[in-house]
């Protein structure tokens, strides 16, 4: 490992909270507006400003802590700029040069479990598929990395693999547990099957990193064989959770999870081996033909129904690029229809958990939305029912998301106005990582274990003492980018 931290960007020309047009690969990216270009223009400004001030090189100043701080602060006076002002990055000015006070904010020791993580493993049976001289998913910002230097067509893929992903999570960023879930797909076309996601887990074990990684296992209950498949999945990989899209079918139909002949005998399998956790991907429409499934109306019915299993309601029902606002009984759709259902169905602290993949990230850019998403979730869901989960690696190392978060504060005026409580550390703590140890039934001493320092702990605090992340996301960010990766990955999403 290189004990130099610029090699991957030198001149210092990315910023360490990065706010791009990337998506999951689930919606077509969206382009950033008036106040994301702002934001970053007035991030970089300053990054050459104080570096010089501190006498330090752009890398070395953005790769501290004041550079993270610096960076979250120009997104501020951006989006006050333009009128933004029910959230904020609550830092205060001086972080921007004062190592104490950027990591006062930035540099928690929360026990953090991220939900839910991806890759797409690149030596995997689904490349099978793809014609010889093609070069899937060569147009990802981080397939050119030194692991990826090679004679073979496609060793740039190795950019992209099992070690990548370790690196982004464990070393690059505060995550002490990632749940390695699955993208919707036939059985014949997966991008990362649980034989290779098991393959992952086993680097991390390595390092013994106990109870690090743990596995989804992927269920389509209207996909012939994914039920009857369930108990292998449980007693030869040991996975703790089910992963299912109730907007993907084979034929492009979703399914509901009130359904007798699909979501029935799924939630009852689910209860029988006695892994009653399921994660069930919602909002961000897979188009029109399913676009109902994509709703939360059968969330309530179902957790009523099966009260012992644990409904982690992922994307907390977003839909990217609509702005959120107060919670709206008449809207019927994205975050509003989660919230509705549990509402309607007495549902605040029991079993129904709103999850923040991708919506913390897309959230970000709209402190407005992100201040009215969360102070709702907490109002009407709970402070004990909110996960931290991040999609990455598709959006890179989730530092900076774990950075962001731990500075967002809802401002006074929309606690005041909306009833939102504040965000305190007490609450953060709980949503970064001490509310998913309940459906995963994971014991205290496994939290004392992480917390008290195991092989992978010492790894990343040495690693740290000359850190070179590569503030990069993988995601597709243009049209023609998600285009391509629905091609090499199946194409059902488009």
């Amino acid at each position: 490992m290189s004990r130099s931290n610029d090699r991957h960007d030198p001149d210092g020309t990315r910023l360490p909270i990065k706010l791009d047009s990337t998506s999951n690969g689930e919606f077509e990216p969206i382009p950033l507006g008036k106040p994301e270009l702002l934001a970053n223009e007035l991030a970089q400004e300053a990054a050459t400003k104080n570096a010089k001030r501190l006498g330090q090189t752009r890398r070395k100043f953005l790769v501290s802590s004041c550079g993270a701080a610096s960076t979250l602060l120009a997104f501020n006076a951006a989006q006050a700029a333009m009128g933004r002002t029910g959230g904020l990055f609550a830092l205060a000015e001086d972080a921007a040069m004062e190592p104490e006070a950027a990591d006062a904010v930035l540099a928690g020791n929360e026990f953090i479990f991220d939900v839910q993580g991806h890759f797409v493993n690149p030596t995997g049976a689904w490349l099978n598929n793809v014609p010889e001289d093609a070069r899937p998913l060569s147009g990802m910002p981080a397939a050119g990395c030194a692991r990826g230097v090679g004679d073979e067509p496609r060793s740039y893929l190795k950019c992209l693999g099992p070690d990548a992903f370790v690196q982004d999570v464990f070393m690059d960023s505060d995550t002490d547990v990632m749940v390695l879930s699955f993208v919707p797909s036939t059985r014949e076309g997966e991008p990362l099957t649980i034989e290779e996601a098991a393959a992952a887990r086993e680097i991390v074990a390595q390092l013994e990193g106990t109870h690090r990684l743990i596995l989804h296992g992927r269920v389509n209950p209207n996909q012939e064989g994914d039920v009857g498949d369930m108990q292998r999945l449980r007693d030869d990989f040991g996975i703790q959770a089910w992963k299912t899209y109730t907007q993907w079918g084979p034929d492009g139909e979703g399914f509901f999870l009130t359904d007798e002949d699909t979501g029935v005998p799924f939630m009852e399998e689910a209860k029988r081996l006695d892994v009653p956790v399921i994660a069930i991907h919602k909002g961000i429409p897979f188009g029109q033909q399913s676009y109902q499934h994509s709703l939360c109306t059968d969330v309530g019915p179902a957790a009523n129904a099966y009260p012992d299993v644990s409904l982690l309601i992922y994307h907390s029902g977003l839909i990217p690029g609509q702005p959120e606002g107060p919670y709206d009984p008449e809207r019927g759709e994205g975050i509003d229809s989660l919230v509705q259902t549990v509402i309607e169905h007495d549902l605040k602290g029991k079993n129904v958990y709103a999850e923040l993949g991708s919506t913390w990230r897309f959230l970000m850019r709209d402190p407005d939305s992100a201040a009215h998403a969360l102070g709702k979730m907490l109002l009407h869901i709970g402070e004990d029912n909110i996960l931290w989960g991040t999609d990455s690696i598709w959006y890179g190392s989730p530092q900076d998301q774990i950075q962001a978060f731990r500075a967002f504060q809802i401002s006074e005026e929309f606690q005041q106005r909306y009833g939102y409580p504040a965000l305190t550390p007490q609450i953060k703590q709980k949503i970064l990582g001490l509310n998913a140890l309940k459906p995963y039934r994971i014991e205290q001493d496994v939290l004392r274990h992480h917390l008290g320092g195991d092989e992978v702990e010492i790894a990343r605090a040495n690693y740290r003492r000359e850190a070179d992340p590569h503030f990069l996301t993988n995601g597709p960010k243009t049209r023609r980018d998600f285009l391509n990766l629905m091609k090499w990955t199946g194409g059902e999403r488009v």
